[in-house]
């Protein structure tokens, strides 16, 4: 799905200039911007985002951006957020070598070879270019099985579009993930409604996370920490509902001796 253009977007045509980040963030010098949140401001021109060299955290979704070339001089980008925007070509990304997170869904690329320019980028281990909950796709996702190519591209990549593929939790994922392949199988009345249960593995919120500075080692490894076991608590979660769920549709009375995982 395309980006959709909003009431009296071309009247807000916007570049970005010194004076509009020094507002925004309340720095004077550029070089000291670490996180910066541009979100839905009809941003058409990045201008001097560029003299921003220790940006480590930037959104720009719900622009109207078409070109990211002031973004490759950001050697110390982490995450980047270019959702619902109108960019043709990543090109420019093959330049920040630190990026770990992309969501750039809800744009105009039309190719998976316009995604070879992300190859080089050996920290990347999140990348996202479809979000049904929020509509927005880019055309190449029309492609059958472009998910599994895009894993054999990135094999160092984690998560694609929200769902864990490699790391930390991909098993436990893939477990409930058959789960709800076997319940869809059921045709009893009542069970069917049950198809509408899953939820993505990453939730809405895991791209706007910001990075934590390189220098905390410590800090990094608490913080992965927590994430796996939120993921295990939402999955233990979710596992229960769906049980309680199969019980009441099939009028059973719930025995505990009968799981075994």
């Amino acid at each position: 799905m395309e980006p959709r253009m909003e009431k009296g977007e071309e009247a807000e045509s916007v570049k970005i200039t010194s004076q509009l980040l020094k507002a925004k963030t309340g720095e004077f010098d550029l070089e000291s911007i670490l996180l910066l949140k541009l979100r839905g401001l009809g941003i058409v021109d990045l201008g001097c985002l560029g003299e921003c060299t220790s940006l480590e955290w930037l959104d720009l979704s719900g622009n109207t951006i078409t070109h990211l070339g002031p973004l490759s001089s950001l050697k110390a980008l982490a995450v980047l957020n270019i959702s619902s925007n109108r960019i043709v070509s990543l090109e420019p990304l093959s330049g920040c070598e630190n990026l770990q997170s992309l969501n750039a869904a809800g744009n105009l690329l039309s190719s998976l070879q316009q995604l070879q320019c992300l190859m080089g980028l050996r920290h990347l281990e999140n990348l996202r270019f479809s979000n049904p909950m929020g509509r927005l796709s880019n055309p190449f996702c029309a492609t059958p099985g472009y998910r599994v190519a895009m894993a054999e591209m990135f094999p160092g990549v984690k998560v694609i579009d929200g769902e864990r593929v490699s790391g930390c939790g991909s098993e436990l994922y893939q477990l409930c993930k058959d789960l709800d392949n076997s319940l869809k199988r059921f045709h009893i009345t009542g069970v069917s409604e049950l198809s509408g249960l899953s939820k993505p593995w990453v939730e809405e919120g895991y791209w706007d996370v910001r990075p934590v500075r390189r220098s905390s080692i410590v800090e990094e490894a608490y913080k992965q920490f927590n994430e796996v076991l939120q993921e295990c608590r939402d999955l233990s979660k979710r596992a229960d509902d769906t049980i309680s769920q199969v019980e009441r549709a099939l009028n059973i009375r719930p025995d505990s001796s009968s799981y075994v995982f």
